[in-house]
């Protein structure tokens, strides 16, 4: 990689480790749906923008049925379970568990696509599994009903982007990738509107649930695209979606620095477990299967 292109890769990483502290804030406030709702919309009218400035062309009306299910799998309900989950998990944790997105992607790739599991990538699946045991079992947060739905909110989440850029590789492969971006924004706006306008919270917002509602939108998913298909094009998708092992790390730096999240020994126990295992997991090019935040 070139400086730049590394600058943008650092810079991809801290922005989507950052989504996790932005719905942290802004959960409470807005509420899940609400809040996705806000970023999707953001995000899809800021990259339409920068398509026009841009003169990007787009061609939506081609692909609006792909788009759609993009929006729902791959944005929409992936982005509320997350933000369901971070009701009640910390963001560092919450970044953590989204790393695993490649080891679903892996299982879905072999199952949809016919793509074979190497003994490496099967002992790499069961690493994965035992590092999330030991991060949930060696967390400070009780091990009670409400913990264990939240950490299955995020498997379903990781399950959904493993899913949605499976049926992309497969079904979108020749979309330009404005339209992909701004597309799949544009449709998970569309999936939330109606169920965000009848859960619109009744109570005032604070400051820092809007300020970190536009946070999300416009940084961690409008600027985080851009620097996601800048990398695409530049070094590649084995390399872009290296970015997994990064984005759990400034998760727990954030996390710690501005909510005063403790790092505990199961934090890095199990962020070390789960890393190794996404090393051999991702042995195979499969780094066109990639998560977002």
């Amino acid at each position: 990689m070139s400086l730049r292109e590394l600058a943008a890769f650092v810079l991809l990483s801290a922005l989507w480790g950052g989504s996790f502290i932005f719905i942290r804030v802004a959960v409470p406030d807005l509420g899940p749906i609400p809040l996705m709702a806000g970023r999707v919309s953001i995000a899809a009218v800021a990259l339409g923008l920068v398509a026009v400035v841009l003169r990007r062309r787009l061609q939506l009306g081609k692909y609006w049925r792909g788009l759609l299910v993009l929006g729902s799998v791959n944005a929409a309900i992936p982005f509320s379970f997350i933000a369901a989950a971070e009701l009640h998990l910390t963001a560092s944790l919450a970044s953590i568990l989204n790393a695993t997105v490649p080891m679903f992607a892996a299982v879905v790739s072999a199952i949809w696509l016919k793509d074979r599991l190497s003994g490496k990538q099967v002992v790499g699946l069961f690493l994965g599994l035992v590092g999330v045991g030991v991060l949930v079992g060696w967390s400070p947060l009780p091990l009670d009903l409400r913990t264990i739905l939240s950490v299955a909110a995020m498997f379903g989440a990781a399950l959904c982007y493993a899913l949605g850029t499976v049926y992309a590789r497969k079904n979108m492969a020749s979309a330009p990738t404005f339209t992909l971006a701004i597309g799949q924004q544009a449709s998970a706006a569309l999936w939330l509107l109606v169920p965000a306008v009848w859960l619109t919270p009744t109570v005032t917002l604070s400051a820092d649930a809007l300020w970190a509602l536009l946070g999300l939108g416009l940084l961690s998913t409008a600027l985080a695209y851009l620097l996601y298909f800048f990398l695409l094009a530049r070094v590649g998708p084995t390399k872009t979606v290296s970015v997994t092992y990064l984005v759990p790390v400034f998760g727990v730096i954030w996390g710690a620095t501005f909510l005063r999240e403790p790092i505990t020994a199961g934090m890095i126990a199990g962020l070390a477990i789960i890393a190794f295992s996404l090393v051999l997991v991702t042995e195979v090019p499969i780094g066109r299967l990639n998560g977002r935040r």
